[in-house]
């Protein structure tokens, strides 16, 4: 009976592993860093190298292994295929699967990276017990994944889940990283949140804590629970621009729950007070009772995520 899998996130600084039993239960979590010199080339070797290296110092031998599963920047079709490259690691169009295990004889599945965080945290995080689930990644920019009867929602060419760049603002004159104006990310992600706290404070005098400090999402999110009446005027905002956003998305997935994680959740459960009741306004009326949730996997989501993609079903 095969008893283990690897779960593998790559990231721009550092490659994340995590060891697991058949159970989802991680054993063992680390990191190597991530080589993107000459177009990536060693990334995957490196991977392989450092499994390797684990199976022989817990003494695992290859027929106990399930198999590895990767979570990689940039869109991931059903082969495995990163069908557009990922700039950050220098890598172009290949099949991940195919070139890893090349290099350890395992069997192999790829995904992009937030939709295996997303698999994570419906597996064994903030949406455990759900098969219907949509994950918010809300950090530098806002990512999604998107999980329909236990399954992660790709697209045909990897794009499905970029809930990040749903059209929400037809007023908007300053550009999004994907290059339209008026994306869910200009207002969701942390620097959004900067975008919108600047643009009050120039607008009027209102007296602020946050005229004295600098302005981050954290300093924000502090400044409503000190009951700065200008940072709740933003976070009403920001709120309504995010329950505006899900709403639509909602009334297309129809999920159990929305799970919210990224470095803007730790602002913890006061971010839902503001997102549910616009959520509400705007949700089509079957989707109202959808749940909210924080995520609760952090950082480890990915290689959650990515060993789920062997693991999920192979527990009975």
């Amino acid at each position: 009976m095969k008893k283990y899998a690897f779960g593998v996130d790559i990231g721009g600084t550092t490659v994340k592993l995590g060891l697991f039993d058949k159970g989802g239960y991680a054993l063992d979590k680390w990191e190597i860093p991530t080589v993107t010199d000459n177009e990536g080339a060693a990334i995957l070797p490196d991977v392989a190298e450092s499994i390797k290296q684990k199976m022989e110092e817990r003494g695992i031998d290859m027929e106990d292994v399930s198999g590895i599963g990767v979570g990689a920047p940039g869109a991931v079709d059903h082969n495995g295929t990163l069908v557009s490259g990922a700039v950050n690691l220098g890598w172009g169009v290949f099949n991940i699967p195919k070139v890893l295990n090349g290099y350890l004889d395992l069997p192999v599945k790829a995904a992009n990276d937030a939709n295996a965080a997303a698999f994570g945290e419906m597996w064994q995080g903030g949406g455990k017990g759900y098969s219907n689930m949509v994950a918010v990644t809300l950090g530098t920019g806002v990512g999604g994944g998107i999980i329909v009867d236990g399954n992660i929602v790709i697209g045909a060419n990897g794009a499905g889940g970029e809930i990040g760049h749903i059209h929400i603002e037809d007023h908007e004159e300053e550009t999004c990283g994907c290059k339209n104006k008026g994306c869910l990310e200009q207002y969701t992600s942390a620097t959004g949140i900067v975008r919108l706290t600047k643009r009050r404070l120039a607008k009027d005098d209102t007296p602020s804590i946050l005229r004295d400090t600098e302005i981050t999402a954290k300093n924000v999110f502090d400044a409503v629970k000190a009951g700065d009446a200008l940072a709740i005027e933003v976070a009403e905002q920001f709120g309504d621009y995010l329950g505006k956003g899900l709403a639509a998305v909602a009334g297309v997935v129809n999920p159990e729950i929305f799970v919210i994680g990224g470095g803007v959740s730790k602002a913890g459960e006061i971010l839902l007070k503001y997102v549910e009741p616009a959520f509400q306004k705007y949700a089509f009326v079957a989707c109202k009772n959808t749940k909210f949730a924080l995520a609760t996997l952090g950082n480890d989501a990915g290689i959650y995520g990515a060993a789920g993609l062997i693991l999920n079903g192979e527990e009975e």
